[in-house]
């Protein structure tokens, strides 16, 4: 279908295509013509199952520009990733804000309403934000009754994203029964059922602008699923780098592989580094080069991992995964798309994020550590969405997706159990209980519900009661509500339900009612012990919401005598359980500690590479703790003022701040400037700068003469501090 006629007979306003036009199409993919026969711009609710590249995320444009430009529509896009967030706020902004389409982007700050956010005529959002904003009770959202975008609708299926996506879909409707709801999924076997379940129109195709041949490699051929072969002629020490040398010297292409841990990324692009290095150009070398900078300077501080990364990216070959910081990972994002980078060694996680397609895709772990079960066999749909990224287009005629096997029995086991295999049945994870507390609490205090009846009714709303029933979850909600009411975050009359203050505050702060407990339990220790840094620091680790560090080998003992030191146990707010009669919840403790001490150093300066080296995590993690650190201290300092624990106020807003920079308390004034980090700020203090007001009569070549402190960055801190 071209696009005139997608204007003339489906009533595409002209400013769209002509934007588009501009972008270089001429026509609709085929399952986009699909869609829109199947009335996505009449209004028609759409579930659409395609492979990666097809056009999914423009079926949803079209959608939701049609309603804003011809009745002045307001429409939601939510993303499972921050990542993916950017990304579309990034690609929507540049293509549709010169037609006068306002595009905004929430991914944080969980606990405001964001009544600014409904100026924008699209909004890209987490799911997990639309929900707070939901609990926040805003209106303008609640009210909303044109277009609503799910992508990566498939994710319900996912233990911690689905449950808040499989809500939010079903309050959505709820509020909204006229709301026209567009699920985008990865291709999977029961996407009847979520279309069913939203009373939806369903489309499924495998068709693909770039088709994909996928298969196996076995002692120097690639066996696709047709049985036809292709030699790898590259000569290499391992199976990976050949088949990333025969990629380069034969297609002029690009490869992504998939490993399943991060040593793993590491050592195979160290390996494919050594392969590929001297097939690079001047002009790519000299690129690269500043790449490798980029990367290497990325923390103010360089580690070896930073220093790692940028040898291998001096090469033409990078590392990626969770460990790395995201600018570390933008790089290399943005070297790759420009064919500077040749060669991505990455954990799954890749997989499943921003847009990145290469010539072929290499799947050389196709199993993964789950404890306590040992490697098992990742799923159908993670092997089909990490192949799905095979296949440049505009660049390749197809894309090749491949399996590595090591005999024969191996080869034939591959064939059959993923590369002809249909993706596994998505299933609802709403029953757990640490899945649905969260959301009976919440849908109580923003008062979407006042009663048992009113919860149950709601619950048969959701995508768990379409798939099995609506008892089967009763027992789960009535057992919430049990502990909700006796932690006093409800209360209960008769059958009416409602929010105490105290579940009011924690539902807005947006953490889990346990987590709110145990914060509650060490503030009210707080009143009768002095709240150290290391003891509010524990107090949050131990909640629900924190992502404790895992304990290696003989960690477990350094930390029991770190603990069971008497002056040492004082610094903790809450006690640690008996190790003989409860040894695993003990472990967990140790676990919480050893997270509470990272912190802790990171607050007090300690050197990145030595947090790396004792701890063992990345900048990335790091990153991603303090973050979560960062809100749960927030969460506490809100709760203290609730619950009058009057000594511990204080310390948490300072340490909060102090969490949020990787600080001590002299450098707070200095590190709240902009582009002033931890290790700026410490180097501007020791050079005299103790504060903005020593800064004032500062000029560029002064502070130029600082430490890690450039002209740009000088400009920036004396426009900063002179208004």
């Amino acid at each position: 279908m071209e696009l005139d006629e997608l204007k003339e007979k489906h009533g595409l306003p002209e400013e769209v295509v002509d934007v588009l036009n501009q972008e270089g199409m001429e026509e609709l993919y085929p399952p986009q013509v699909e869609a829109v026969r199947k009335g996505i711009l009449e209004g028609e609710n759409l579930i659409m199952a395609i492979p990666t590249a097809a056009g999914k995320t423009l079926v949803a444009e079209l959608c939701m520009l049609k309603s804003i430009l011809d009745h002045a529509g307001k429409c939601l896009y939510t993303v499972p990733l921050r990542a993916l967030a950017s990304e579309k706020y990034e690609e929507f902004k540049r293509k549709y804000e010169p037609i006068g389409v306002s595009v905004g982007i929430a991914t944080g700050d969980y606990d405001v309403s964001g009544s600014e956010l409904a100026e924008y005529d699209i909004l890209v959002a987490t799911s997990e934000k639309v929900d707070s904003l939901l609990r926040h009770r805003a209106k303008w959202l609640a009210e909303m009754t044109t277009v609503c975008v799910f992508d990566e609708i498939h994710l319900i299926d996912d233990p911690k994203r689905g449950p808040t996506l499989e809500v939010l879909a079903a309050r959505l409707r709820q509020l909204n029964p006229e709301l026209q709801i567009l699920g985008l999924s990865a291709t999977i076997s029961n996407s009847e059922e979520i279309a069913d379940w939203l009373d939806a129109r369903h489309l499924k195709s495998d068709w693909r602008p770039v088709p994909l041949k996928e298969g196996v490699y076995f002692r120097g051929k690639i066996i696709f699923e047709d049985l036809t072969e292709k030699e790898i002629e590259a000569s290499a020490s391992d199976e990976v780098s050949k088949i990333a040398l025969d990629t380069i010297e034969h297609g002029g292409g690009q490869v992504l592989v998939f490993v399943s841990t991060r040593n793993s990324t590491e050592a195979a692009a160290r390996r494919v580094a050594g392969e590929i290095g001297d097939r690079l150009s001047s002009e790519e070398k000299d690129q690269l080069k500043e790449v490798a900078q980029e990367v290497e300077n990325a923390l103010g501080e360089s580690t070896e991992t930073c220093r790692k990364l940028g040898r291998y990216v001096r090469k033409g070959v990078a590392f990626h995964h969770a460990g790395l910081h995201y600018r570390q990972r933008s790089s290399i994002e943005d070297a790759f798309r420009k064919n500077l980078i040749k060669v991505i060694c990455a954990t799954p996680t890749l997989a499943a994020g921003v847009n990145l397609p290469s010539q072929r895709t290499v799947i050389r772990d196709y199993k993964r550590y789950s404890p306590p079960y040992g490697m098992q066999p990742i799923p159908v749909l993670e092997y089909k969405q990490q192949a799905g990224r095979a296949g440049r287009p505009d660049y390749d005629d197809h894309g090749e997706a491949v399996l590595i096997s090591n005999s024969v029995e191996e080869k034939e086991l591959l064939l059959d159990e993923y590369v002809r295999a249909e993706p596994e049945r998505i299933k609802s994870k709403l029953a757990s209980e640490p899945a649905i507390r969260t959301h009976v609490l919440g849908s109580i205090a923003a008062g979407y519900v006042d009663s048992l009846e009113a919860m149950i009714e709601f619950v048969r709303q959701t995508f768990f009661a379409y798939q099995f029933s609506t008892e089967d979850v009763s027992s789960t909600v009535e057992k919430v509500l049990d502990f909700l009411e006796e932690e006093e975050m409800i209360s209960t009359e008769g059958r009416w339900l409602s929010a105490t203050k105290f579940g009011s505050k924690v539902s807005q702060l947006y953490i889990d009612p346990l987590s709110g407990v145990k914060i509650r339990e060490g503030l009210e220790k707080s009143k009768e012990r002095e709240p150290t840094e290391l003891g509010l620091l524990h107090t949050i680790c131990s909640t629900p919401d924190m992502d404790t560090l895992y304990l290696r080998k003989r960690e477990d003992s350094d930390l029991d005598v770190f603990v069971s030191d008497h002056a040492e146990a004082e610094k903790f707010l809450l006690d640690p359980p008996d190790p003989r009669r409860y040894p695993e919840k003990y472990e967990f403790y140790l676990a919480e500690v050893k997270t509470a001490k990272m912190l802790q150093d990171w607050i007090n300066e300690q050197p990145e590479e030595q947090i790396h080296e004792r701890y063992g995590v990345g900048a990335g993690d790091i990153r991603r703790k303090v973050g979560t650190a960062e809100w749960l201290l927030y969460g506490a300092y809100e709760l203290s003022k609730l619950l009058e624990a009057e000594e511990a106020i204080t310390p948490l807003r300072t340490l909060r701040q102090r969490v949020r920079y990787g600080i001590r308390k002299e450098l707070l004034d200095l590190a709240s400037l902009r582009g002033i980090g931890r290790v700026r700020a410490r180097s501007l203090y020791k050079a005299g700068y103790e504060g903005k007001e020593d800064l004032r009569e500062a000029n560029v070549g002064e502070l130029t003469r600082v430490s890690h402190i450039g002209k740009r960055t000088a400009r920036s801190v004396i426009k900063q501090v002179q208004n």
